[in-house]
């Protein structure tokens, strides 16, 4: 019975491949019946997750489904013939032992330390966050100098520009050389620099591959710190591109 379903996001699931190998059916036909079922059930996201998988033969990409109980049950309503029964039943004793599996102590237990951990995990992005963000707002006499009260910000990859470089390159050169650091696809200014006024966090909206909308913070720098980098890094041996002597 194991091998007819697999736990996915401490989920019991199937996949059309295996209902497609399982019921004897093509898997282009199994798709299709999981699409027209998309056309008419509301809920349908919660019953049916659509990936991609890589054919071990030709190495081509195709589409493909996991899908919970509701989702098979929905799927293999439509299922006929002799022996269409017995295979229903086999898929409804999987998902019986896995969903029995998931709900005893040890993975209940495991579930629970595991989210805890990454809510740990997040709070301690935020308050980083927060820190940066209050350090970047500090009130500081040279503050609101007349470098500051350029509203101009602009990102790492323009500056990035001026040297002959990329953002990644900047970025992973601004690292090494103990400006910043990475955390959840943001560099975060060390302690050090962080009540310079060098940077200024903005919150984007972003969209999923998988169509979710979601916000992302980005760090952009001032004016002020445009010039403090343009020190660090002349004292490192990088100059702009327009004040090398091959230029």
């Amino acid at each position: 019975m194991n091998e007819l379903t697999i736990i996915k996001n401490d989920q019991a699931v199937t996949s059309s491949l295996i209902v497609a190998e399982q019921f004897g059916k093509r898997h282009d036909h199994v798709l299709r019946d999981i699409d027209d079922i998309k056309g008419v059930t509301q809920n349908w996201g919660d019953l049916f997750q659509e990936e991609t998988y890589i054919h071990p033969q030709n190495k081509q990409e195709y589409r493909m489904y996991y899908m919970n109980r509701d989702g098979f049950s929905l799927l293999a309503m439509g299922f006929t013939g002799a022996k269409a029964l017995t295979f229903k039943l086999n898929f409804i004793n999987a998902f019986n032992q896995m969903e029995t599996e998931l709900n005893s102590p040890e993975k209940i237990m495991a579930r629970a330390l595991r989210i805890a951990d990454q809510t740990i995990n997040q709070l301690q992005l935020e308050t980083k966050v927060k820190d940066q963000q209050i350090a970047e707002l500090k009130p500081k006499a040279d503050y609101y100098d007349d470098i500051l009260k350029n509203k101009g910000l602009v990102t790492i990859s323009q500056i990035a520009k001026d040297y002959g470089m990329s953002g990644q390159e900047m970025n992973r050169t601004l690292k090494n050389l103990g400006v910043q650091y990475k955390q959840s696809e943001q560099w975060l200014m060390y302690s050090k620099h962080q009540d310079k006024g060098y940077t200024h966090s903005e919150t984007v909206q972003i969209t999923h591959t998988d169509g979710r909308a979601d916000v992302r913070m980005i760090t952009k720098w001032t004016q002020k710190g445009r010039i403090f980098l343009y020190g660090l890094l002349k004292d490192n041996g990088i100059l702009p591109v327009i004040e090398r002597e091959d230029h």
